[in-house]
């Protein structure tokens, strides 16, 4: 009997996921929340606006698009479009069936979703990952933006964030974020990597002749340092916006100097007027399906936690293979070849086929792009520095960080949930997707923890836990599932 792969997620990974798997000749059910495939990489502008020029903003253009006519076009392939995954049912202990997905079809602000379920005989999971932030004095002032949600308006709708633009962060993602808004008719003022230069090219340099297999990822940069060039942006390591100000909204920022351990240099603030700000200081994974389906997580901070795979991409949980950037950050090629092996074998592909072979070499080559990444731009410990006890930390419950050092300081013998309860913060609407990481990251370092107290179980505790993982309201939890009409003739024969 054909196998059925549930593919979660759209973007470089899902696609090169399902691809592979309709390859192996399974049948595949691809899902994603947007109106079209791609994911952030290759988000795209809505069938509505009619665009002409379609590829402006992507690289790697011709190869998506072919990949991606292909895999919708196919006759075993389903695509799910606007459709959020909240929920996969685990199996029974011991079991080795994939966990059921439980899903809502229609557009997430919309009436009437359809409530649907599916028994896949694999699943690839590749729901990719999302900005991580610092906090700093003024973060959730109206115009400040993570660098993520910048480029998303501008190649998902070609709007522009503001007319004078700061972007600060650390990453090369910053440079193609810089490109999207002047795109958009943005004035790019500055881009500011905290990272000084010394710790930037260290990272870069070491064991260059690896960087051989990276040579699409030099002509990219050629290509963005051309256009800050001609646009006359100025880039500058070593600084980093701590301070945004405004009334109402961000009107101005403070950027200044920093040490490699991120620290301030006294005496370097400058103040620069600008009317938006966009932030990115790396990624989160988005790891809330992996852990509603028991996969296990490698060993870390809250921030640095991937899914855990073995050589096949596949999890700990029996047919559940993951790929991309909850795998570990290392970019699109490397999240497409993490898909390949990953949709071939979840689909019963043989795994010394040279299929395989092939994207297990391109895996490799990502992971170790990964790693001198992770070198180039590491976060500074001193970050903290940047705080003030009135800056806010939980954007949802405006926790303040003098309210979480009070909490840090309580007696240990007070519960975690007693912290929670008492600073609000990850109470919120996001769940602590946003404040998770950081705020578990605080508290270590406020010396929660030496005693075993409160902080250090709120420290400890995934944030990703939660029986559902979008919002989902009342009337469409108590609505009958329905199970999809390919299932349906597929359980017949």
């Amino acid at each position: 009997m054909t196998r059925h792969v549930a593919v979660i997620g759209a973007g470089p990974a899902g696609l090169a996921a399902a691809a592979a798997a309709l390859r192996a000749g399974a049948r595949v059910t691809l899902v994603d929340a947007a109106e079209q495939p791609g994911g952030q990489y290759h988000r795209m502008l809505p069938d509505a606006f009619g665009a002409r020029r379609p590829e402006r903003l992507h690289h790697g253009w011709r190869e998506f698009d072919r990949l991606r006519r292909h895999v919708l076009g196919h006759p075993r392939c389903a695509w799910w479009a606007e459709t959020a995954v909240w929920a996969l049912e685990r199996s029974e202990p011991g079991a080795a069936e994939a966990p059921r997905v439980h899903a809502l079809r229609g557009p997430a602000d919309g009436d009437g979703r359809e409530r649907l379920v599916l028994a896949p005989d694999a699943l690839v999971l590749g729901p990719g990952a999302h900005d991580r932030v610092l906090p700093f004095p003024g973060w959730e002032l109206p115009g400040v933006f993570t660098a993520g949600a910048a480029q998303a308006l501008a190649k998902g709708e070609r709007i522009a964030v503001g007319d004078r633009v700061v972007i600060s962060g650390s990453g090369p993602f910053l440079l193609p974020v810089a490109a999207s808004l002047l795109e958009t008719g943005s004035r790019v003022l500055q881009v500011l990597e905290a990272s000084p230069a010394p710790t930037v090219l260290r990272g870069w340099a070491r064991r260059p002749w690896e960087l051989a297999s990276q040579g699409g990822k030099a002509a990219e940069l050629a290509e963005y340092t051309g256009l800050l060039a001609r646009h006359r942006v100025p880039y500058r390591t070593g600084r980093a916006v701590v301070e945004a100000r405004g009334d109402g909204r961000v009107e101005e920022v403070v950027t200044a100097r920093l040490r490699a351990d991120w620290s301030v240099v006294p005496g370097t603030e400058r103040t620069v007027p600008a009317d938006a700000l966009c932030v990115s200081h790396g990624f989160s994974p988005q790891l809330e399906l992996p852990v509603a389906a028991g996969c296990a997580l490698t060993e870390g901070p809250a921030a640095g936690r991937f899914v855990r795979v073995d050589d096949d991409q596949l999890t700990s949980v029996p047919r559940v293979y993951a790929a991309g950037e909850i795998t570990g950050i290392a970019g699109a090629p490397a999240a497409r070849a993490e898909g390949l092996l990953a949709g071939w074998l979840a689909a019963g592909g043989t795994p010394a086929a040279p299929e395989s072979h092939r994207a297990r070499r391109r895996r490799d080559q990502g992971r170790a792009f990964a790693a001198r990444l992770a070198a180039a731009h590491p976060i500074g410990d001193a970050w903290p520095g940047w705080l003030r006890a009135d800056t806010v930390v939980c954007r949802c419950e405006e926790t303040s960080y003098g309210a979480l050092r009070d909490a840090a300081g309580q007696p240990a013998g007070s519960a975690a949930r007693t912290v929670k309860l008492g600073t609000r913060a990850g109470l919120g609407p996001c769940q602590a997707r946003v404040c998770g990481p950081t705020v578990a990251e605080l508290l270590a370092r406020l010396g929660a923890g030496a005693t075993g107290g409160p902080a250090a179980g709120l420290a400890a505790a995934d944030p990703h836990h939660r029986p559902v993982a979008p919002p989902i309201r009342l009337g469409e939890l108590a609505a009958p599932a329905t199970v999809p009409d390919e299932q349906q003739e597929e359980s017949a024969e």
